[in-house]
């Protein structure tokens, strides 16, 4: 069985997808799974010992520069890969008309979501073969559902299973307990207050770990630096998503928003804490084994007291 999973972006979609592998290894041990993410992302299914194949799309780079000749030669070089061999199932669980497409370059049937459950309905024109999922579910249990039902193994109700494992990164700590504070988002209306997070990073110092303050782009590295110089904290230079995993992964903890770095920190075992002001926890909430917990949602900012609560209940928990 040759599976292509078509999950292209963005992190904390690619990480939700993560459990996905490990339910088809359980189902099917000897699949060969190959796996079509975004380039600026492709290091996180290539943390995964059971994806043999990544094959990384520059989309966001190459739609910038559509009339270019170096952009139509790279985009046929990658549809020549998807092409080598024949796919059993390319199945896309992202649901948009966008990865639609991408998978249809690929040689094998397109699997995906029906037009209701899609988040793009227009998607399911191009599938193949449909299947119905709720989209009141978890994005993990949706893509966990999905590959269910088109690879024909029951559908999982265990943990989520992320199975991912970052080598050696570029950044070491500069020693001591410590952990991660992520204050950086994609949206401004997921921002928290700077103050509240200086707190945090007061209250994380008092208990003797380190905050060392995650950022991702210029704007949130002044940002980052703000904090840091309110707590006491770290400030990494930039990295790269598998170099902030091996960083992550030199923490004990982190909070964070609902933020790529945040879930991959939780798939990576780290007790996490979520903050959600613009979205609902229950679509897309901190998952991980390491001990997690999701607070706020749309349009319910969480109080400094509220998170502050959270820290001290982990504390109590480790």
């Amino acid at each position: 069985m040759r599976v292509l999973i078509v999950k292209t972006s963005s992190m904390g979609d690619v990480v939700h997808a993560l459990p996905v592998v490990h339910d088809i290894r359980q189902a099917m041990p000897n699949a060969h799974i190959e796996w079509l993410v975004e380039s600026t992302f492709a290091a996180i299914p290539r943390m995964h010992p059971g994806v043999n194949r990544v094959h990384a799309v520059a989309w966001r780079r190459w739609r910038r520069k559509l009339f270019s000749r170096d952009t139509w030669r790279a985009m046929g070089e990658l549809r020549t890969h998807l092409r080598e061999q024949r796919y059993d199932c390319v199945l896309d669980l992202q649901g948009l008309l966008k990865s639609a497409l991408w998978g249809r370059q690929a040689a094998g049937p397109l699997m995906g979501y029906d037009a209701a459950s899609a988040r793009e309905a227009a998607a399911s024109w191009l599938y193949a073969r449909k299947a119905a999922v709720p989209r009141d579910l978890h994005a993990i249990d949706r893509c966990r559902r999905l590959a269910a039902a088109h690879l024909g193994y029951p559908a999982p109700n265990g943990p989520a299973v992320f199975g991912i494992a970052p080598g050696k990164g570029s950044w070491k700590l500069r020693g001591g307990p410590s952990a991660a504070l992520i204050p950086c988002a994609s949206r401004p209306e997921k921002i928290w207050p700077e103050a509240r997070w200086i707190a945090v990073g007061k209250r994380i110092k008092a208990m003797g770990l380190s905050p060392v303050v995650i950022w991702g782009t210029e704007e949130e590295q002044v940002r980052a630096e703000r904090i840091a110089a309110g707590c006491e904290g770290e400030v990494p230079p930039f990295l790269n998503v598998h170099d902030m995993a091996a960083l992550l992964m030199q923490t004990q903890r982190a909070i964070g928003l609902d933020t790529g770095f945040s879930h991959l920190a939780a798939a990576l075992g780290l007790p996490t804490i979520g903050i959600y002001c613009d979205h609902e926890p229950g679509l897309a909430g901190i998952v991980g084994p390491g001990g997690v917990a999701s607070v706020g949602g749309k349009g319910q900012v969480p109080t400094l007291a509220d998170v502050l609560a959270l820290v001290e209940r982990q504390r109590v928990v480790s």
